[in-house]
């Protein structure tokens, strides 16, 4: 059976049923839970964690490798950050919320075309 999302393969039971498409366990996550950047209660919970840690959060080691290659480039397009990374782009989002509501990242227009940038 495969995932009708990502056409990945799904093992017998381990199948999801949601508005009539089968779906694989991170899809069906995906769908219930979709990715919000512009959060604002997201931001305001960073920044009052932050301040508690005395003015750091931890980041993943994704999250480094995403700013690394945001710090080495100046900007690029999310699709050039998942190929260089090998990160699903659903993963990537996730990732890129997070450090967005940290206010690491954040998205501009340039040229037309959407790219991330460091804050």
């Amino acid at each position: 059976m495969k995932c009708d999302r990502c056409k990945e393969t799904i093992e017998e039971g381990e199948d999801r049923e949601l508005h009539g498409q089968t779906l694989c366990e991170d899809c069906y996550m995906d769908a219930l839970s979709p990715v919000r950047t512009c959060d604002p209660w997201a931001v305001h919970s960073a920044k009052s964690l932050s301040k508690a840690e005395g003015g750091i959060l931890e980041i993943n080691e994704t999250q480094a490798k995403i700013l690394r290659v945001l710090k080495e480039t100046g900007g690029v397009a999310p699709g050039i950050i998942s190929e260089m990374l090998q990160i699903k782009p659903s993963d990537l989002e996730r990732e890129i919320a997070a450090l967005r509501h940290m206010e690491r990242v954040r998205g501009e227009l340039k040229e037309g075309k959407r790219i991330l940038r460091l804050w």
